[in-house]
């Protein structure tokens, strides 16, 4: 169930973090545990598979212009050289604040009641974002001021219920950026994010009794299910605004408020 919560949400603007939380507090599992923050941050990596997989293309290319442009500083100015820096710069700042953060991340930041009230509020950002968006500008224009909005916005996501999709599609939107190229910088920014997150969490899934099993079968499906979110997510924003989301947002953190005072949660 977790695997297919997170495979559905991980890439969609309605916090991936905040579904599984919430759902692992309907199963009466205890979120604030080691072993379940790590299993959550693990299975993540399933839909990182399900974006390298995907975009591998895209993804070998951008390497590949990377590493010839640290051998050879006259190909930086290269498009796609310059995408892979981008990448680079853009996963900076969340770096720094998920590191400074990481006791609040996994303390009281990791609450339901946040998540409620991040799901609600956030979704002002989704719609500001789409009424200011021009979207004048593709993947060919982007810019170190784009990278750096948009990892600014990614910090953001660290509180459960913001969404780091939403967050990051909503920063390339601020910044005229059309939503099909935000969003697959979204999927390009996540892929260091979350492998870093992976890296640093999978021991402790491990080591703390949810064992190799559970979090073998939990990334599959992650995978699996990630791999046709992010088929229908590509598909979806070439005609469709990020605001179709707000209306399941509000609803979402409404029915989590309601659950939360009549003691279900």
């Amino acid at each position: 169930m977790l695997g297919v919560v997170e495979g559905v949400t991980e890439f969609l603007p309605v916090s991936s973090t905040g579904h599984l939380t919430v759902t692992e507090k309907l199963f009466n599992l205890k979120i604030d545990d080691k072993s379940i923050t790590a299993f959550t941050a693990v299975i993540q990596f399933g839909a990182i598979i399900a974006v390298l997989i995907y975009f591998w293309r895209d993804i070998w290319r951008l390497i590949v212009a990377g590493v010839m442009a640290i051998r050879d500083p006259a190909r930086r100015s290269e498009p796609a050289a310059r995408e892979a820096g981008f990448v680079v710069i853009g996963t900076i700042p969340i770096a720094i604040v998920g590191i400074a953060a990481k006791n609040a991340i996994e303390g009281p930041l990791r609450n339901v009641a946040v998540i409620a009230a991040a799901l609600i509020v956030w979704s002002a950002v989704l719609v500001m974002a789409e009424r200011r968006a021009r979207q004048n500008r593709d993947e060919r224009a982007l810019g170190v001021r784009d990278a750096i909005v948009m990892g600014v916005m990614q910090c953001f996501a660290l509180i459960p219920g913001v969404s780091r999709s939403g967050a990051t599609i909503s920063g390339g939107l601020f910044r005229g950026i059309d939503r099909v190229s935000a969003t697959r910088l979204s999927f390009f920014l996540a892929i260091p994010a979350l492998t870093a997150a992976t890296v640093l969490e999978l021991p402790k899934a491990l080591g703390n009794g949810v064992g190799v099993g559970k979090t073998l079968v939990g990334t599959a499906i992650a995978f699996v299910v990630a791999y046709a979110s992010v088929a229908w997510l590509l598909r979806f924003v070439a005609g469709h605004k990020i605001t179709w989301f707000v209306p399941y947002r509000i609803a979402a953190g409404v029915v989590i408020f309601i659950l939360l005072a009549v003691g279900t949660l």
